[in-house]
């Protein structure tokens, strides 16, 4: 049971997202909660939610947000029922980074205030550096981009201090989205930069496909939009998700690139790119991506 789940949390991170879900699943199917709860105390956490947590991300990333949010609403319960705080904060960070990527950044909020509350009781300095850089992307995705700045930039600095590197590429990604809002490009390119590097020194390549998406957006944000520039980020963003078969990356890369073509004049080529994308998914339609692209498919069909 521990192998396989050690084993999916790393083919995850390293972007072979299928095979890290096979992998979970198994482990999930061999964690018997009678016998095997007192693990919690010799790895530091339960093995059977924190599976469900990271199985959580592979669902999103393949297409399939219900299943995501399920397994994270599984894992928060029952972490509160063990009462572990380690357990309790690790479900806590997987349910929140899951609703900021379905869109639901109310419910994302909630949880990581619970999160850094825990962490300020149990002086817990790694969670509670990864809960405010949850917090500060959620104020990037609601348009905040000043607070977003002043709250991802130290918290970045706070959590390296911890020795922690993972999940930074994503997040620099973020702030660099932030810094552009703020037509702050150098520190925008910057970061991205920082985040290209984490990618490939480190190999955690399973953001890399919104990393690119999101330089593309920030290409089009300067005073004189490169379009050149966004459209090969956005193509990156669509290779690279095609080939970890990230079906909901894939969509917000068909949705960037879909936008510039319609801008172009190219509204065919938009919605023949979009369409196939969005008519793979068979749930989450309530999330915020999904309505979307719908909308925008309607939009590229008048």
């Amino acid at each position: 049971m521990m192998g396989h789940r050690l084993t999916g949390v790393s083919l995850l991170l390293l972007g072979d997202i299928a095979q890290s879900r096979t992998h979970l699943d198994e482990a999930i199917a061999l964690f018997n909660p009678a016998t095997d709860r007192p693990l919690a105390a010799r790895f530091g956490n339960d093995p059977g939610i924190t599976s469900l947590g990271f199985r959580a991300r592979s669902l999103w990333l393949l297409g399939f947000p219900d299943a995501a949010l399920a397994d994270t609403e599984h894992a928060v319960r029952d972490a509160r029922e063990i009462g572990q705080a380690a357990t309790l904060m690790l479900a806590l960070f997987h349910a929140s980074l899951t609703h900021l990527l379905c869109g639901d950044y109310t419910a994302a909020n909630i949880e990581t205030d619970e999160l850094i509350a825990l962490a300020n009781e149990t002086t817990a300095a790694q969670w509670k550096a990864q809960a405010v850089l949850n917090n500060g992307c959620v104020l990037v995705a609601t348009g905040r981009p000043a607070d977003a700045v002043q709250m991802i930039a130290p918290g970045v600095t706070a959590y390296r201090s911890t020795g922690s590197t993972i999940w930074l590429p994503l997040t620099l990604s973020y702030l660099g989205v932030a810094h552009a809002e703020l037509h702050r490009f150098d520190d925008a390119w910057r970061c991205i930069g920082e985040a290209v590097t984490a990618v490939e020194t480190t190999k955690e390549k399973w953001s890399e496909a919104e990393i690119n998406r999101m330089a593309g957006e920030i290409a089009l944000k300067s005073p004189t939009p490169d379009t050149a520039k966004a459209q090969g980020y956005f193509d990156r963003a669509l290779r690279v998700s095609r080939a970890q078969q990230a079906k909901s990356w894939e969509l917000r890369a068909a949705m960037s690139m879909a936008r510039l073509w319609r801008d172009q004049g190219k509204r065919h080529e938009a919605r023949e790119l979009l369409a196939p994308v969005y008519g793979w998914f068979t749930e989450g339609f309530d999330t915020r991506d999904l309505k979307e692209a719908k909308a925008l498919l309607g939009e590229l069909a008048s």
